[in-house]
């Protein structure tokens, strides 16, 4: 029974720590609020009706420990946040992509997970156990989903099996796209799989330029000025020229072929563009342009 209670309390300690640390805080404000309520009503109930003295102190000890819990999540959570600032940061002042090699994978995965929300992407985490698919980080734009999977190689290239293993795993999770993003960098039969596929291959040298663009444009206050699609911020942009259309498609929801964007011309949506199957008319699947 105590290992299911550690189990209990840890968990309630991990969810807290996955939120933003001061919503661990209100919830632990809120929460001792309500329970010393109910904690003063079962004391009450127990003088009247002489309910058992256990259950009394699980009301009294609930009161306390619901929210100590929930401020150690908050503190985790803080720290957490820190630590990913602190990382982010030394790793944009450095010259080089070296000290991507010198981080653990686990640090790699926090900086890759930091990097990606720096341009505007909800991150989850995979902490989940077993066979994911190779899938580290879930990224969120919008009713856009993306999947991340971080390779830290030292020595070795990526090869195309890990590529068409992320590429499954998109099509069965319907997922718009896709990175791959290693310390080291790619086969040249990874490059050609992903090549007119809804995969990015992001190496150690691109990464780095991810990190130290999106680090600039937050220090001069310009952040709101990235574009949405990470592609584009790898190839900037001179401030007298026209922005690059990004060259990321997503895949059809239908058949899971590129898609090209289109223009409706008739209908209550005409003059809107919109997401099309490149197999249309044997295909007729469509998603909304953002």
């Amino acid at each position: 029974m105590a290992r299911k209670n550690n189990s209990l309390f840890n968990d309630i300690v991990e969810l807290t720590a996955k939120m933003p640390w001061w919503v661990g805080i209100v919830l632990a404000v809120a929460s001792y609020l309500w329970l010393s309520s109910i904690a003063g009503q079962v004391v009450t109930l127990s003088k009247n009706s002489g309910l058992p003295a256990t259950l009394k102190g699980l009301a009294t000890l609930g009161q306390y420990l619901v929210p100590f819990l929930l401020f150690i999540g908050a503190a985790v959570s803080a720290s957490r946040q820190e630590r990913r600032k602190k990382l982010i940061t030394d790793v944009a002042a450095s010259q080089a992509w070296q000290p991507l090699e010198s981080i653990t994978w686990q640090e790699f995965e926090i900086l890759v997970g930091e990097a990606f929300r720096l341009h505007g992407y909800k991150i989850t985490e995979n902490n989940a156990g077993g066979a994911d698919g190779g899938i580290d980080l879930v990224l969120r734009k919008g009713n856009e989903k993306f999947f991340v999977q971080c390779k830290q190689w030292k020595a070795y290239s990526v090869g195309v099996a890990i590529v068409r293993e992320l590429y499954g795993v998109m099509a069965a999770e319907r997922a718009v796209g896709g990175f791959v993003v290693t310390s080291g960098q790619f086969t040249k039969d990874a490059e050609a799989f992903a090549k007119g596929r809804n995969v990015e291959l992001i190496d150690g040298p691109q990464l780095m330029k991810m990190i130290k663009g999106a680090q600039a444009a937050r220090r001069s206050s310009a952040a709101a000025t990235l574009t949405d699609e990470f592609p584009a911020v790898l190839r900037p942009v001179e401030p007298e020229q026209d922005a690059v259309e990004p060259t990321f498609t997503p895949s059809c929801p239908i058949c899971s072929k590129a898609m090209v964007k289109r223009t409706a011309r008739k209908g209550p949506n005409a003059g809107q563009t919109f997401w099309g199957c490149s197999g249309y008319p044997s295909c007729r699947g469509t998603r909304p342009a953002t």
